[in-house]
């Protein structure tokens, strides 16, 4: 599997460097080997600010308030994709603002923060969906605590 990541910084609070970018990766490719998802595959992420993340959650979600992050799946069946040789996955959309004000609120870097919040996104990207059920919720809870262990967190 090779993993392609589109990373743009849209936000001006935070400096993204070489070290978040590796997190980013590390997070989403993680994510896929744990899935045992063998296509190759482009993710775009996109970091805003707790203004643009509010107007996203609000045009696409109705919600009108700021989330940590957004996931936009490109497939709602990977059976669609084919003939895709690279799979573009999706896009992820993370406030840097919500992703320090939490990290800091439990007392953990904003590098973990970003790292949960890359895997939570990538496993929305992959068809999980906490909100649709208990069991749904209880199930992606346990995949995202299983891939930080995995990933150092």
């Amino acid at each position: 599997m090779t993993l392609n990541t589109y990373i743009t910084d849209e936000q001006s609070d935070f400096q993204i460097g070489v070290a978040m970018k590796a997190i980013v990766r590390k997070a989403i490719f993680n994510t896929l080997v744990y899935e045992g998802f063998d296509r190759d595959v482009e993710v775009s992420v996109s970091f805003v600010d707790n203004d643009k993340i509010k107007e996203l959650n609000k045009e696409y979600r109705g919600k009108n308030s700021v989330t940590d992050v957004l996931s936009f799946p490109q497939y709602d069946d990977f059976d669609d994709a084919f003939e895709e040789q690279v799979l573009p996955l999706g896009d992820i959309v993370v406030s840097l603002e919500r992703a320090a004000e939490q990290g800091y609120n439990l007392f953990h870097s904003i590098y973990h923060e970003v790292a949960f919040l890359c895997v939570h996104s990538t496993l929305h990207l992959l068809g999980y969906d906490h909100e649709a059920s208990k069991e749904d919720e209880k199930e992606m809870i346990q995949k995202q605590k299983d891939i930080m262990e995995i990933i150092g967190f």
